[in-house]
């Protein structure tokens, strides 16, 4: 058993936890480049927290311009033993109305600009994705939600889009045939570079709005997200500390999917054949499993 250590990916509207204790922002260098900000070293309820804001403090980072490889493998340097992304997204179904909270375990990526894995060219890896969520995490992020108010729905697809523009009707109706439930710009591939750095990961999506599909309500506009997103933010705030209240009372145990492990039965190139660039830029992410072969 160990203790938790619990990185928060802090979305749109969410750029700082001005309720932690013992607060200290630290740049951390990463061999993938920057990460989006500093990291908020904090406690709250004597667990660690670790918090990175997504798009940086001020909004400074659009989707496509998050370095998603900087920011998860500089939570795993920073001593991270679970993410919680908290995430604004759009929802494509009535009954996800805007200011509900989604915990959601599915996602389709339909992302084209972004790195979207640590491997490559001197070490090639392929993790399962299968299930991309942590099902304990999720159930937890769930849970607090619940408690700190929120209108949750456990479970849900999450259609992740290149943006920076908003959907197309063209586009939405699309993925609503899909059966997608909501929609988002950022969590891909944060889950999937997650699962490849070993770190169990959940979502808990605010919605803030019915994307363009919604004969009922306007189309989707930055002033309309903002105006959901404050009041959503502080109900996340308490949600985080509903979660740190319940994880606090216990020792922490490996995930049940065997996350920690995933890399184990992932990496195919053989040790001869390896790029010695490559495992040195793998130091944080891979360094459990690569130190074994």
């Amino acid at each position: 058993m160990s203790e938790w250590v619990l990185g928060i990916l802090g979305g749109s509207g969410l750029y700082d936890m001005d309720t932690l204790e013992n607060r200290e922002w630290i740049s951390i260098e990463t061999p993938w480049g920057m990460p989006s900000d500093d990291i908020l070293f904090a406690e709250l309820g004597g667990v660690k927290l670790r918090f990175l804001p997504r798009h940086g403090r001020g909004h400074r980072l659009s989707p496509s311009d998050v370095n998603y490889r900087a920011n998860i493998d500089v939570l795993k340097r920073a001593g991270c033993t679970d993410i919680l992304s908290i995430s604004a997204v759009g929802s494509l179904k009535e009954e996800y109305a805007p200011g509900d909270f989604v915990i959601v375990d599915q996602f389709i990526d339909r992302t084209f600009k972004r790195e979207k894995s640590f491997f490559g060219t001197g070490l090639v890896a392929h993790v399962s994705t299968a299930d991309p969520v942590c099902m304990r995490l999720s159930g937890l992020a769930g849970d607090a939600a619940q408690k700190a108010g929120a209108t949750i729905h456990r479970g849900g697809t999450y259609l992740a889009m290149e943006g920076p523009q908003f959907s197309t009707k063209a586009e939405s109706h699309m993925y609503r045939a899909w059966g997608c439930d909501v929609i988002g710009m950022t969590n891909m591939p944060e889950a999937k570079l997650a699962r490849e750095a070993e770190l169990p990961y959940a979502t808990m999506a605010m919605v803030t709005d019915y994307d363009c599909w919604h004969s009922d309500h306007g189309n989707v506009d930055v002033a309309s997200v903002i105006a959901i997103l404050m009041k959503n933010a502080d109900t996340a705030r308490a949600a985080v500390r509903e979660l740190v209240g319940h994880i606090s009372k216990s020792q922490r145990t490996p995930s049940p999917q065997g996350i920690e492990t995933s890399l184990d039965v992932a990496l195919i190139t053989s040790p001869e054949a390896r790029d010695p660039e490559l495992l040195v830029k793998l130091d944080a992410v891979a360094g459990r499993v690569l130190a074994m072969k």
